[in-house]
């Protein structure tokens, strides 16, 4: 296991005012960071929940015109899956019992939050994204940067596509992916004239594992060219899930890739253990795996990474070098956005040995 240089829980629910009145803040997590000049920018995944109580029922909020509404449902006419999600006993279909926006917080040394804002930064919007946005990844291309995030509705998941140049107003593009797929980093560059991102497609039809596939596009909208790039196969640590965590950093050896899998801790584990794995990348040829960590890189060890909301998760959102170092940060436990400090060299060691 590498070495950590630093640990730190760097935001918390104690840390937000809900959106609403009512409501309360139950996470704060997989975070979308990226240092540019001065200052690393973060959007805050914040999962809330009302505070309302009805006997023998469980509230079930959506987003409907800028506003949250609840929908009430009596506890038998549900099956609950776990702390999120509960399934429809009549139509079979799922729930969240929360809701998730984004918001936007700033640190000038990356692991020191100096503010965060009061106020939604991206809310649920349109029908496509009523149960919530969440988990945004942030990527620098030319003069803007790009954030790929969840929407998540009664249509399923899919990726949608938003940019700014200050993070104080954003172009919303709409749906770049269709359902289901999720886990959508961009790389920080074209490569041969197109833009390419890792994504994660997620089949109702489970014919193998789960697994990471890279896709190319001329202008960002359209996407095509998609290619499994030899992640999702092999290892018991991420035998249960798979997906891209930070934008993809170039490095002399290769597109240094930081990327989550999960496993099951027993046989009726719904959640599973969240750990990060790392992998290198062909410069050119971005889908061409070079070689891949053999054992995690971060596994839940510190008391907020194996107890919150839900446990033993580390989940990895953006990555950060610093002189010879590299911060990763993660949601834990799905409660709270952390950091780390790896060197960078042990994490480019442990993917070539």
């Amino acid at each position: 296991m590498i070495k950590r240089l630093v640990n730190k829980c760097i935001i918390t629910p104690n840390d937000i005012i809900p959106s609403q009145e009512h409501f309360e803040v139950i996470g704060t997590f997989n975070s979308g960071v990226i240092r540019h000049g001065d200052m690393s920018y973060f959007l805050i995944r914040v999962a809330e929940r009302p505070r309302e109580k009805k006997g023998g029922q469980i509230p079930l909020p959506r987003a409907e015109n800028g506003k949250i509404v609840i929908d009430w449902r009596k506890e038998d006419e549900v099956s609950i899956l776990d702390e999120r999600i509960v399934k429809s006993k009549q139509s079979g279909f799922l729930r969240l019992t929360n809701i998730s926006h984004l918001r936007l917080a700033k640190s000038r040394d990356g692991i020191n939050i100096d503010s965060i804002g009061e106020v939604p930064t991206i809310f649920p919007e349109g029908p496509h994204e009523e149960f919530g946005v969440e988990d945004a990844r942030i990527t620098f291309i030319n003069d803007k940067f790009y954030i790929t995030y969840i929407g998540v509705s009664r249509h399923g998941i899919v990726t949608t596509l938003a940019s700014t140049k200050d993070f104080a107003s954003f172009e919303r593009y709409g749906i770049i992916l269709p359902t289901e797929n999720k886990d959508v980093v961009l790389f920080p560059a074209k490569i041969r004239d197109n833009y390419v991102a890792f994504h994660r497609p997620l089949s109702g039809n489970p014919f193998g594992p789960p697994e990471m596939w890279l896709t190319y596009s001329p202008d960002l909208i359209h996407w095509g060219q998609h290619r499994y790039i030899g992640i999702g196969s092999g290892s018991d640590w991420d035998s249960m899930k798979v997906g891209a965590g930070a934008p993809p950093i170039k490095t002399e050896e290769g597109w240094l890739e930081i990327y989550h899998g999960s496993y099951k801790a027993h046989e009726t584990d719904m959640v599973g253990v969240y750990c990060a794995g790392a992998a290198l990348f062909d410069l050119d040829e971005p889908h061409k795996l070079i070689a891949k960590a053999k054992e995690p890189i971060l596994i839940p060890e510190m008391e907020y990474e194996r107890q919150g909301f839900l446990s033993n998760i580390v989940f990895p959102t953006g990555a950060v070098v610093q002189g010879d170092d590299l911060l990763i940060y993660y949601g834990a436990a799905d409660t709270y956005t952390a950091v780390t400090k790896l060197s960078l060299q042990d994490v480019l060691d442990a993917v070539k040995n």
